[in-house]
């Protein structure tokens, strides 16, 4: 009689007893196979390739990976069985086969076979049983144990040793070293671009080009020439501060700017002389790694540790948190999502986190329409607006609404009707108002023909104009994509009020921006407004970052205590190093 082991999960070998109950099937690697929240009729076990757990999450840059599967694996057997909604999508990590058990198709083996359905039932049972106790011992183990994976000690030990070994470098060969990683990913800044959209299908490759190449170039210029570690020279009152490094960073690196986020750390840490350990987002793991692969052939090159830069191996929130955790790893770079975030800063290691964005711009009765217009769609439409610091509501001022959508249209926006408004709020949102993963960075075309909003010329972004009461709804909040709420103002007082109240909301703390030509009411919007950098008649995408003013140009953006962090910084070098000050007695 001929046997096949991987039915054994389902209670049975002979092939003869199931066959006729089971559907084969195959998916492509990245194709989803089950989606959180949907009715549970199937399960599949797993013949051959690995499968992704992830949980869902509105905040998109927070890590839900929570297991990988192989052959001989099921998943989806919870549903099947309770008849609840599912809990967790499931994504092909490779390519897969699976043979796929239906309500249907067991119903029908219960009533043709009664013994092997009540074998299978057992079966699924016993597997999901299996798994709730292993979820009930991760949780414990995190909890709890001190233990890490021994996979987890050898990066850390190997990141503590290549630090050891920077340490001991001199300014000119550090400096060497950073002007060649720049090099290297400013040469295949288009490259990686590509490979970025490709993996993650957000954004657009033209505007991740210019990422990729201000964060490896414009960063690497900010840091040379500036002093590395080691003592600087003695104050006014005789005290002498003297740099050391952190030892080794954990990096959390988002989806939605994968490789500049990369080199941008990369550069900050070794500047500092520490290691760097990357955890990737699983939707951009593979040009993360290429990245990554890419930093570690120009450390060879230089003769540099190449455990100066590492990756999470299989990155899941499991191991990621073991990393945090580890009394090796000195401090944690957390850009992503508001849930990353919030596990970092709850890991007893020290870290830097970053708040979401939600960013007001106050367009004032004397700003100049045309030129906050272009500034205004320019930023929003940059890679179809996934930069936490873009604009996401317009506060215009009465006496200048007429002249500024008049701009907004003639720059490519389309300012949505009150009924294009609901259509487009219905495509781009769910109705918990959170934004659709499909339209997460997306063109603003894409969202237009999606919602039937037409123009007769290409459309750049797409404005919604809102009443005030709408301020502190799902609209009030953080688009990560080209879509920008409008509400109309009678002067600078009800202005300052309403972008205060959308911060109050959502994104206080990250980023303000006023246009206008009056320096008093500049200086008294900054002064008023929670945030920790404040633009003035310019594109917050851009200035944010420190494109075209005199911020320090970063890719991590505190957002202090307004916004729940240790620093209101745009975030570099100097942050990650520990400042020793020597101070004699006054004679």
């Amino acid at each position: 009689m001929p046997v096949q082991p991987e039915l054994a999960v389902l209670g049975v070998t002979d092939p003869a007893r199931l066959g006729p109950y089971l559907e084969r099937r195959r998916y492509a690697r990245g194709e989803p196979i089950m989606a959180q929240g949907t009715s549970g009729t199937e399960c599949y076990l797993i013949t051959e390739g690995e499968v992704r757990l992830e949980v869902e999450r509105p905040d998109f840059d927070s890590d839900g990976v929570i297991a990988h599967l192989g052959p001989g694996m099921l998943c989806g057997e919870f549903s099947l069985l309770d008849g609840r909604p599912r809990s967790a999508s499931a994504y092909a990590h490779t390519d897969v086969t699976a043979l796929v058990l239906s309500d249907a198709g067991l119903d029908r083996l219960c009533r043709d076979d009664p013994p092997t359905g009540l074998a299978v039932l057992r079966a699924l049972g016993r597997d999901a049983a299996a798994k709730a106790r292993e979820q009930r011992r991760h949780l414990e183990e995190y909890e709890f144990a001190a233990d890490i994976d021994p996979a987890v000690d050898a990066a850390v030990e190997a990141a503590a040793a290549a630090q050891a070994d920077l340490a001991g470098w001199p300014e000119d060969r550090v400096e060497a070293l950073l002007d060649d990683v720049a090099g290297a990913v400013a040469d295949r800044a288009e490259e990686l671009a590509a490979a970025t959209v490709a993996e993650t299908g957000i954004g657009n490759v033209a505007d991740k080009t210019f990422k990729n190449r201000f964060a490896s170039l414009e960063v690497n210029r900010a840091l040379q020439g500036r002093p590395g570690i080691g003592p600087r020279p003695p104050d006014d009152r005789g005290v002498t501060e003297i740099a050391s490094p952190v030892g080794v960073v954990l990096g959390l690196i988002p989806m939605t700017n994968p490789v500049a986020t990369l080199v941008f750390k990369t550069l900050i840490c070794l500047k500092a002389r520490n290691a760097l350990i990357v955890s990737h987002h699983p939707a951009a793991a593979g040009v993360g790694a290429r990245t990554v692969a890419l930093v570690g052939d120009v450390l060879a090159a230089h003769r540099a540790p190449v455990a100066l830069l590492q990756s999470v191996e299989r990155a899941s929130r499991t191991r990621t948190a073991m990393f945090m955790r580890h009394p090796r790893v000195s401090l944690i770079l957390a850009t992503g999502g508001t849930a990353m975030v919030r596990a970092a800063y709850s890991s007893g290691t020290p870290a830097i986190g970053v708040g979401s964005g939600n960013v007001p711009a106050l367009v004032c009765a004397d700003a100049d329409p045309v030129a906050a217009a272009g500034a205004v769609v320019d930023s929003k439409a940059f890679d179809h607006g996934i930069i936490c610091g873009s604009e996401d509501n317009l506060v215009v001022e009465e006496g200048v609404a007429a002249p500024f959508l008049a701009a907004l249209e003639a720059a490519g926006a389309a300012v949505c009707s009150a009924e294009e408004t609901a259509r487009v709020a219905a495509a781009a949102f769910d109705p918990d108002g959170h934004l659709r993963r499909d339209a997460l960075g997306q063109s603003a075309q894409a969202i237009a023909a999606a919602a039937g909003v037409r123009r007769a010329r290409p459309i750049r972004v797409l404005v919604l104009p809102l009443a005030l009461d709408q301020v502190d709804g799902p609209l009030g909040r953080e688009k990560l994509a080209p879509l920008l709420s409008l509400f109309s103002v009678g002067g600078p007082d009800q202005g300052l009020a309403v972008c205060k109240r959308l911060l109050a909301h959502q994104g206080a703390g990250h980023t303000a921006v006023i246009h206008t030509g009056d320096r008093s009411l500049q200086q008294r919007f900054a002064e008023e407004v929670p945030a920790s950098r404040i633009l003035v008649n310019g594109p917050a995408t851009h200035g944010c970052i420190g494109v075209g003013n005199g911020l320090t140009p970063s890719l991590t953006l505190g957002c202090g205590t307004f916004g729940g962090n240790s620093t209101t910084d745009n975030v570099t070098y100097t942050n990650l190093l520990n400042i020793k000050r020597l101070a004699r007695p006054f004679i």
